[in-house]
């Protein structure tokens, strides 16, 4: 799926770090601003405990995983909603993703230069939040001048159109994301035309060190404190421990060294899951001897649409999906004895498919 999410921050906060231990790339990671100028795009496995279960039980030739596409973008700095350093840039490549991953630093190092020569995570998230805010006000100013003109000449619809602008400006003018604006459906739909900034869900990722990886510190508690209404996830990750982590050979090395840590697994494991989650993705299987395979959907989509996602011909042609609920794929051992059971669903049109399920599709084209 074309989805993606955008890796976002101020300038040396462990973007780029993060960004190579995610995808295994080799982002430039350098102790200076604006080391990261176009943007870097990994496509990333989304590791998934029930697709190793399903291979284990089938032993097919072969198993694929599903994936999650991952944007590395510039840092900002203050004034970026006027192009100050790469702002025009670094705003444009925002607008591009569906959701933003929000690096904030949370480790002291005098040997690591921070922009504004202070670590102080709560202002590094202000300024960034406040860059996004003004740069939708332009959005929406510009909007609005257009609506209150076809308001002139038109009628009631073109009059509420202009209300739900001005809602919405207003929204921003109190230094308030637009993701956290509630609006009926009509305004939503003027809200998603504009394909606002801060419409974008969320997730926070404290980087600290590798001392505060578990419990966290002073940076990440004030952190905490500050963005505790929010809806979104924080998770705290150690850039560099997760940079040591890719460069082990071997699985076992990795695991010591993970217990070592204290770690039941690498960090980037949960940004991923969390990215995935802040797409509204979720995976269902296909298994068969050939193939053990894991296939992404948005939350809410129905059997045709997820038929088509492996072939348009499924979707065009399809009759019907039959169904089995993973946990009692797992209980039972096999496609056969989930059968024999009488717990496999033979589904229609207007099914939506549920994250986990394994499906088999019946088309004729």
């Amino acid at each position: 799926m074309a989805l993606k999410c955008g890796i976002v921050g101020l300038p040396n906060v462990g973007k780029s770090t993060l960004f190579n231990a995610l995808t295994s790339a080799k982002a430039l990671a350098a102790n200076y601003p604006f080391a990261t100028k176009e943007p870097n795009l990994g496509i990333i496995t989304v590791p998934d405990e029930r697709l190793d279960k399903l291979t284990e039980i089938v032993n097919p030739q072969k198993t694929l995983p599903t994936t999650v596409e991952i944007l590395d973008i510039a840092g900002l700095i203050e004034g970026a909603s006027k192009g100050e350093g790469l702002g025009n840039q670094f705003l444009a490549n925002i607008r591009e993703v569906d959701a933003i991953i929000h690096v904030v630093r949370c480790f002291d190092n005098d040997n690591v230069i921070h922009v504004s020569n202070k670590v102080d995570p709560v202002r590094d998230k202000e300024i960034i939040d406040m860059e996004l805010i003004l740069k939708d006000m332009e959005t929406v100013e510009k909007r609005l001048e257009k609506l209150k003109k076809a308001a002139k000449a038109g009628g009631k619809d073109d009059v509420r159109m202009v209300e739900y602008g001005q809602q919405i400006l207003s929204h921003l003018e109190n230094e308030k994301p637009v993701r956290s604006l509630e609006l009926d459906k009509d305004g939503k739909a003027l809200l998603d035309e504009m394909m606002l900034l801060t419409s974008k869900p969320i997730l926070y990722v404290c980087n600290v060190d590798e001392n505060s990886v578990i419990s966290g510190n002073n940076h990440t508690e004030r952190f905490l404190e500050v963005v505790k209404d929010e809806n979104a996830e924080v998770i705290l990750v150690c850039a560099n421990v997760e940079a040591e982590i890719i460069d082990f050979d071997s699985e076992e090395d990795k695991e010591m060294f993970l217990e070592e840590m204290g770690l039941k697994e690498p960090g980037v494991n949960r940004v991923i899951r969390a990215s995935y989650k802040l797409l509204n993705l979720i995976t269902y299987f296909t298994a068969g001897e050939k193939e053990v395979r894991a296939w992404t959907i948005e939350r809410g989509t129905m059997a045709p649409q997820a038929a088509g996602v492996i072939h348009t011909d499924f979707e065009k042609g399809f009759i019907r999906a039959e169904v089995i609920k993973y946990d009692d794929y797992v209980s039972l051992g096999s496609e056969a004895a989930v059968k024999s059971a009488g717990k496999m669903g033979v589904e229609g049109k207007e099914y939506v498919v549920g994250d986990g399920d394994i499906m088999h599709f019946r088309f004729n084209v």
